[in-house]
């Protein structure tokens, strides 16, 4: 990876057992060293994510067109109409392995690396480009890459396809699929903190004295911004707390009138909708305090069970609704765009020097086929961000038309962002020029 900087002095907040990064300051140079006579000071660097949402979108309503603040969004990505100016819509790019099996599993698997699958019980796909990332670009971070879903892994398999290629987008090695992480609260710990058991004090009573230490010493501006982080972190804690006191897990109805199973001890929150915000929060709290630089947050599995009792419907699984097209389709497709437009929402609230840590970030949403009949021939993809300075939004790019629409040319122009330049990926080897 090329950089003119090393991040050489970082800052904590440290406690019994806790590390604790903190957020962009004006005071404090975090990122690293001073400007010199010859180079700038370090630029805050770029975070990308990835979230996943399975079974497709409605087949009449994943459009966009225009650019800027003119671009027209069809329903599915109404949600994103305040991020119009730092979106990429990007269409016409497939993923030609994922096309043989012509079943969820078959084509998620490979989703992010364009690798072939193997079948008959035997496992193999290939690395994930979040895990190349993360192998090069994690080497400054606590965290190398965060993993995390809201829906369980299913071990089963479907049509001589392992189902757990339904359930893991993102590959630490062509055999081994990424552990998933599902309990807000050991996502919140992993961050946090040093070694994790029960009963453990919450995160900022530890690091409480050594906060009012850098309180003493900043402006007044980053006084108002060290306390609404630590404000942000203590909501997500007590969140995390309330819904392990209610937890079930989710992703499947309960056809008892009392769980049938323990319930888990971190807890894993009973509505769907908070779970996934919870996952959302945690994500902003690792890239904000560069504990992570990178993230995947599957929503939920390919050929998935969840149900959506939060939006009153409840008469149907994802999977089998995907295959409707009809108005409570179109209000779970929205539901998931809320959330990515929630995430992109609350990065883009946090400034960070002269951008939004949205400005610093690259988020990739996408779904392993277009509609819920399994058509794989175009992936849905919106990217929000600006990369750091590199990714100019509001444009729709359209590829359906050229001979060299590999899904791969969009993680090399990803990784290209990020200074990693492997000059091959999966079936690609070139960057789409565009991004």
């Amino acid at each position: 990876m090329s950089s003119l900087h090393r991040f050489t002095r970082r800052s904590f907040l440290r406690g019994a057992g806790v590390t604790m990064a903190l957020p962009w300051m004006e005071s404090f140079t975090v990122w690293g060293d001073e400007p010199t006579g010859k180079e700038p000071a370090s630029q805050a660097p770029v975070r990308m994510a990835v979230l996943f949402a399975g079974n497709g979108f409605h087949s009449r309503e994943w459009w966009a067109k225009g650019e800027g603040k003119s671009m027209e969004l069809g329903k599915v990505l109404s949600p994103l109409m305040p991020h119009r100016e730092k979106m990429l819509f990007i269409q016409g790019l497939t993923n030609a392995e994922a096309q043989k099996g012509n079943i969820h599993s078959s084509q998620t698997g490979n989703l992010l690396s364009g690798a072939p699958l193997a079948s008959g019980g035997e496992i193999r796909s290939g690395t994930s480009f979040d895990q190349l990332v993360a192998q090069q670009y994690g080497r400054e971070t606590k965290v190398p890459s965060l993993v995390l879903g809201c829906e369980k892994s299913n071990p089963s398999v479907h049509k001589n396809y392992s189902m757990l290629y339904s359930s893991h987008i993102s590959w630490t090695s062509p055999t081994t699929p990424t552990p998933l992480e599902i309990y807000p609260a050991l996502a919140f710990d992993r961050l946090f903190k040093d070694t994790v058991s029960r009963g453990d004090r919450s995160v900022l009573d530890a690091v409480l004295e050594d906060a009012k230490d850098v309180r003493r010493g900043v402006s007044n501006r980053d006084k108002q911004k060290l306390d609404e982080y630590l404000n942000s972190v203590r909501e997500v804690e007590q969140r995390i707390e309330n819904a392990g006191k209610r937890g079930e897990f989710r992703g499947w109805r309960p056809t008892l009138d009392k769980p049938n199973i323990p319930r888990p001890a971190d807890g894993i929150p009973q509505d769907v909708g908070e779970h996934m915000r919870l996952m959302c929060d945690i994500l902003v709290l690792a890239f904000q305090t560069d504990t992570t630089r990178v993230c995947t947050l599957k929503l939920n599995n390919d050929h998935s069970s969840m149900r959506f009792t939060n939006l009153g419907i409840d008469y149907m699984i994802h999977h089998l609704l995907s295959h409707t097209d009809n108005e409570d389709w179109l209000k779970v497709n929205q539901f998931f765009l809320e959330q990515y437009a929630y995430l992109a929402g609350r990065l883009d609230s946090i400034q960070e020097g002269e951008r939004t840590l949205l400005d610093n970030s690259m988020l990739m949403f996408c779904s392993s086929m277009l509609t819920g009949h399994h058509d794989a021939s175009q992936l849905p993809v919106v990217v929000l961000g600006g990369g750091g300075g590199k990714i100019e939004g509001g444009r729709v790019l359209n590829y359906r038309d050229q001979p060299e629409r590999q899904m791969c040319r969009l993680y090399l122009s990803l990784m290209d962002k990020m200074g990693i330049r492997p000059g091959a990926f999966g079936d690609a080897t070139m960057a789409l020029q565009e991004i």
